[in-house]
């Protein structure tokens, strides 16, 4: 099993709602997965059990009940557990990313959402934890040009040292209209942008956990 904490210090950055979605990304791919929802507020349970039919397994949890919720997805064969973790101070989210085997941090193309992940970044470069940036809620593209503070963003995120995501997730209407209804864009509306952005994401991110075991195996 595998393990993944989406993270984010800076609240409104739409780490819920990516949490949400890449669970269900990686249910829709046949992939066992539990949502364990370790933020006060709840918002990934209120997501879920809005939800219909066939899910990721949801766990309301905190960071001291990390160590028993791994054990008890992995008793239960899950392939992934995902962590949605609070907005908490700092040793909350070092307990649970302490827990965790990678680390996907949600920052929004903004000066201060871009100095709280700085200072992510150098919490999991300190815990030795295999990490991804990923650029959330970005302006469209206008006339096929990105967006000045979207460049900027790229720009000095790359200071940090961690990778970024090769597809980051634009501001759309359509994942509130989803999550709204316990769904991933991926089933809303597939052919939709933020269904493509969703996929190429959660492929982004099982690359990223995966290849440490590849590199294990044929380094």
């Amino acid at each position: 099993m595998k393990t993944i904490a989406v993270l984010s210090r800076k609240g409104g950055a739409g780490k819920t709602t990516l949490a949400v979605n890449l669970a269900i990304a990686a249910h829709l791919a046949g992939r066992a997965v539990t949502l364990a929802d370790a933020d006060p507020q709840r918002s990934a349970s209120d997501s879920l059990r809005a939800r219909t039919g066939p899910g990721p397994e949801l766990a309301e949890t905190s960071a001291g009940k990390m160590f028993q919720i791994r054990s008890a997805a992995e008793r239960a064969d899950m392939d992934y557990l995902l962590v949605d973790t609070p907005a908490a101070p700092e040793a909350e989210v070092v307990q649970i990313a302490n827990c965790v085997d990678f680390c996907l941090l949600v920052c929004r193309p903004s000066f201060l959402d871009i100095a709280s992940i700085a200072r992510s970044a150098e919490m999991v470069r300190r815990l030795g934890k295999p990490s991804m940036i990923v650029l959330n809620q970005a302006p469209a593209r206008r006339n096929g040009f990105e967006a000045p503070a979207v460049l900027k963003a790229v720009e000095a995120l790359r200071f940090t040292g961690l990778s970024i995501a090769p597809t980051g997730v634009r501001s759309r209407v359509m994942f509130q209209q989803a999550i709204a209804h316990g769904r991933s864009t991926l089933e809303w509306s597939p052919t939709d942008p933020a269904a493509q952005e969703v996929a190429a994401l959660w492929a982004a991110v099982e690359a990223a956990i995966m290849r440490p075991a590849i590199d294990r195996l044929f380094g």
